[in-house]
């Protein structure tokens, strides 16, 4: 755990590093008003626990990490804040790569950049790979595809009902992507704005007041799209869905929510499997991005969400056990590569 104050931009962040077993951590960088700074630790252990499974999982050859900046991004963000951050990243010598994530944007990663060689999410102007939100998206919407698969016996959400918590950076490109195939689409946001934006774009799409109401009505997928957390006790006792898969991170209140949803016949969809498909964008970027190279990678979303479901029903475990498994035998067993001696 790095923690870094800089007095003269008011910079206060930290940058936790759960793993490099398998390469340098990659991880976001989150701009939020954490009310406190124990709040932003424990947010940033469990965010960064996350990559590294997250990056395993997905194949990369990354170990995870994630930073936290408190402050709010509206009023406290400036160039010379970023960049004084920017010079923290750099001091790790590339132990941690960064990347975009709530509260922070490619552009924010274009000047961060200006002071580090471990930026990634950079613009296409600036040698990079662009918003990671698309890929994040169309790799959440291959693993809601393999949970239709693993539950109705068809890889299609036509007509399916789906409901979007949080519409903003990926969640409205998750919205393209089931309007395209067809689906009922039910959506929430606290911000209005980004609600009517979607509904500009999509007039068939209704929306709810908040969350709590969302996840009361009747859905065949729920698909959390903004912070963590989303799935304490209150939700799973109420919730109406038949499958549960977004993009937000560490959705799991608490680890026995897997149990209680499981309980339930509630279908998760491990939320560091399916929302990889930014992480695998942003790696991508290290190798000289190609987007059609990074978008077939996300594609593989699909097959890895069925691998777990199915490891799961296998063994008599939970998905979120199943992937848990998996990503923890990769880092052992590839990890462990490092520590095979040669002579020379």
């Amino acid at each position: 755990m790095v923690f870094c104050s800089d007095e003269r931009t008011g910079l206060r962040a930290i940058i936790g590093i759960y793993s490099t077993a398998l390469g340098p951590a990659l991880g976001g960088t989150r701009f939020y008003p954490y009310e406190s700074e124990a709040q932003a630790l424990t947010d940033v252990l469990a965010l960064s626990k996350g990559m590294a499974y997250k990056n395993a999982l997905a194949g990369l050859d990354h170990g995870g990490g994630k930073a936290v900046i408190i402050g709010d991004p509206a009023t406290d963000k400036t160039e010379a804040l970023l960049r004084a951050y920017g010079r923290f990243v750099q001091s790790l010598g590339g132990r941690y790569y960064t990347a975009c994530d709530v509260g922070t944007y490619v552009a924010d990663m274009d000047v961060v950049a200006r002071e580090t060689d471990f930026a990634t999410g950079r613009s296409e102007a600036d040698g990079g790979a662009g918003d990671s939100s698309v890929l994040t998206a169309y790799g959440v919407y291959q693993g809601m595809r393999a949970a239709a698969e693993f539950r109705w016996g068809a890889a299609s959400l036509a007509g399916r009902r789906v409901g979007v918590a949080g519409v903003g950076k990926v969640g409205r490109h998750l919205v393209e992507h089931l309007a395209a195939e067809g689906a009922e689409i039910v959506v929430t946001d606290v911000d209005e704005r980004a609600v009517q934006d979607v509904q500009r774009r999509f007039p068939q799409v209704d929306a709810v007041q908040d969350t709590g109401e969302l996840v009361r009505t009747d859905l065949d997928v729920y698909a959390p799209c903004a912070l963590g957390g989303a799935l304490d006790d209150e939700v799973a006792g109420v919730l109406r869905a038949a499958v549960v898969c977004g993009a937000a991170n560490n959705q799991l209140a608490h680890d026995g929510i897997a149990d209680t949803l499981a309980a339930a016949g509630v279908l998760y969809c491990p939320d560091y499997l399916v929302n990889s498909g930014g992480v695998i964008q942003v790696a991508d970027e290290l190798h000289g991005f190609s987007f059609d190279r990074a978008r077939q990678r996300a594609g593989q979303i699909f097959e890895a969400t069925l691998r777990v479901l199915r490891t799961a029903q296998e063994q008599g475990t939970t998905p979120a056990a199943a992937a848990d498994h998996l990503a923890e035998q990769r880092m052992a067993q590839v990890g462990s590569l490092g520590r095979i001696w040669t002579r020379r």
